[in-house]
């Protein structure tokens, strides 16, 4: 192996470790996501630039789209307490059990004097308000870099013009190329086994969502794939919008919708490993394995880029020959000679 060799495989080492001590995963997964959505499109396409405008008004239209959501909960969250909170009321009755609130207005004075005891609490929404500014600044950015790479991949973009032409930049520019250029393949492989977990999880879930006669059944199971798409996240936001929907119907439903899906993802986690494990042909502990790693590491992005870590290892295992040794019988267990 070349020393240019070396050094790339160091250089996408030191951007993972980067991405996890500066708390960069977030941002590092939209690039790869936002290249993907691109390549994706342009198959669809032909185009680059007719990929890229579609682009374009794809995260235009999901970043409306979450404006819009964001404030249809706001509005739609003192209707839902008006409506959970007397079922609330009359189940913990029922079970002798004291509420700390019994309409919206003592459950507002509730969670201020809440407020007021923790004074931690405003720190801490400081601090989250500060870090998601951060995040949506890095993530923007992150997106542009993509786009960027779509656009013209490569480090060495004046490569005909050096006086050298085989200098050290061009073919360690090369080098980190095929580096790269492999890690996003092991990305987009994992997000082949992505989608098939998002269907698992709406199937799953639409049985519930049909069964319980859930309100807005057809918004809901929609959501679900779309969400699904996202590794964790997504299902993190489909189910804080199916526990809501159940609470405006009863406090019992909702506890119950609680229940199914804690349930239902706990199975799933063991079958997402599965589904994960063949599609990069890892066994499932290995796979289970690299999740916790990753989570404890880098946190939710980490347990996105577990698999895909662990499918570029493989993939550049399987590329190094190990010459076999001859076997040389041992001398303390040849066989006797003849004597003659």
């Amino acid at each position: 192996m070349s020393t240019s060799a070396r050094l790339s495989y160091g250089l996408l080492v030191l951007t993972l470790v980067l991405a996890a001590a500066l708390h960069l995963g977030g941002p590092f997964l939209i690039a790869l996501f936002s290249y993907f959505a691109l390549r994706q499109l342009l198959v669809v396409t032909k185009r680059k630039w007719l990929a890229l405008v579609l682009f374009i008004l794809v995260v235009a239209a999901l970043a409306l789209a979450a404006v819009y959501f964001t404030r249809a909960a706001v509005r739609a969250l003192p209707e839902m307490a008006e409506t959970s909170i007397p079922s609330a009321s009359a189940w913990a009755e029922a079970r002798n059990i004291d509420l700390p609130f019994t309409d919206v207005q003592s459950l507002r004075d509730y969670i201020i004097d809440s407020v007021k005891e923790e004074a931690r609490y405003l720190q801490n929404v400081a601090h989250v308000a500060g870090s998601t500014t951060a995040l949506l600044l890095f993530s923007l950015i992150a997106i542009v870099a993509a786009a960027s790479l779509f656009l013209k991949s490569g480090l060495d973009i004046d490569r005909d013009a050096h006086p050298v032409k085989n200098n050290l930049y061009s073919v360690f520019s090369d080098e980190v190329t095929a580096r790269f250029r492999d890690f996003y393949r092991s990305f987009a492989t994992v997000m082949g086994a992505q989608i098939m977990i998002s269907l698992t999880n709406t199937v799953l879930t639409s049985i519930f969502v049909l069964t319980v006669h859930l309100p807005h059944r057809t918004l809901v199971i929609v959501l679900t794939f779309l969400c699904g798409l996202v590794p964790i996240i997504g299902n993190l936001i489909s189910n804080t919008i199916i526990v809501c929907l159940a609470l405006t119907v009863s406090i019992g439903l909702a506890l119950g919708a609680l229940v199914f899906l804690v349930v239902i993802h706990k199975l799933e986690y063991l079958l997402n490993s599965k589904i994960i494990g063949q599609r990069i042909r890892n066994p499932v502990w290995l796979t289970l394995i690299g999740l916790v790693i990753g989570e404890r590491l880098m946190g939710i992005p980490g347990l996105v880029l577990a698999p895909v870590v662990l499918n570029y290892i493989r993939v550049e295992m399987l590329k190094v020959e190990v010459p076999q040794r001859a076997k040389t019988p041992n001398s303390r267990f040849q066989a006797p000679r003849n004597i003659q």
